[in-house]
């Protein structure tokens, strides 16, 4: 009895944290990164079709995935990385480390309310996305699409567990920078260790898969040039790929626990 109860409070304070990250956040940048989306893809709209008229439709649709992917990074980039910056600077950190409440509870409550954040803002740009091509009268593979924005959503879950880690031991601008540069990485991760096959060389093959199997391989949940055309990897390949995103946030989720956990406030 004791023990379920001790539990249930205990997600009583993560859903508490992740719901006053869901607020402040929505307030404030929900809506002007939606309508910087819409920006995107009306100009796309535009101007593509003066530089290639037989294709523009495919390029459009192109530019309207591939910015939903920007424009949910930008969210882990601003947002995850000051989550917990903002709260020393603000001073608050202290009235909550000073509650009954475990340091666990407090990274994943933040890391909770921002992956709902950004899985708010994908729906909102897909709902969005979808009317404009309605609009435009382009056809496109909803299903698809659709499949592929979600795999965008759980791309930047991990991204936002991987800026809640690096703000949790520096600033928010070296975090920013550093966030950056693992989704780049992450993206050329696989092709990095085909550079290493290909070379021939054991030595560098080695550094090569030690890299592969240190950094995230993002490069799982980019179904962006696929879904254009309707041809996706089958549901065993999706559902480990997907399984592989959500095991290396947790274990980064854990170290981000651990690192906050010894710093002294």
């Amino acid at each position: 009895m004791n023990s379920s109860l001790n539990l249930s409070l205990s997600f009583g304070r993560i859903w508490a944290i992740a719901t006053n990250v869901f607020r402040e956040t929505v307030r404030e940048q929900v809506l002007y990164l939606s309508l910087l989306y819409i920006l995107i893809v009306v100009a796309a709209m535009f101007m593509l079709p003066e530089f290639s008229y037989d294709s523009s439709a495919k390029m459009i649709v192109d530019t309207g995935v591939a910015a939903i992917e920007v424009v949910s990074l930008l969210v882990a980039v601003l947002v995850g990385t000051n989550l917990i910056n903002k709260e020393v600077d603000k001073r608050t950190i202290f009235i909550l480390i000073a509650k009954p409440m475990h340091r666990a509870e407090f990274v994943l409550g933040k890391h909770l309310g921002l992956s709902a954040v950004v899985g708010a803002l994908v729906a909102i740009m897909s709902v969005i996305f979808w009317a404009l091509m309605a609009f435009k009268r382009i056809d496109i593979p909803v299903a698809a699409i659709l499949t592929a924005n979600f795999f965008i959503f759980w791309q930047i879950m991990l991204l936002g567990a991987i800026a809640i880690l690096f703000g949790s031991f520096t600033s928010s601008l070296i975090a920013s920078l550093l966030t950056l540069a693992a989704y780049f990485i992450g993206n050329f991760s696989r092709d990095l260790l085909l550079l290493g096959e290909i070379s021939k060389n054991p030595n560098l093959q080695a550094v090569t898969r030690t890299f592969y199997m240190l950094l995230p391989d993002l490069s799982r949940a980019n179904l962006k040039n696929e879904a254009v055309y309707n041809i996706l990897p089958s549901l065993g390949d999706m559902f480990n790929n997907g399984v592989y995103i959500l095991s290396y946030a947790l274990l980064v989720l854990a170290i981000a626990i651990l690192i906050f956990s010894r710093r002294q406030f």
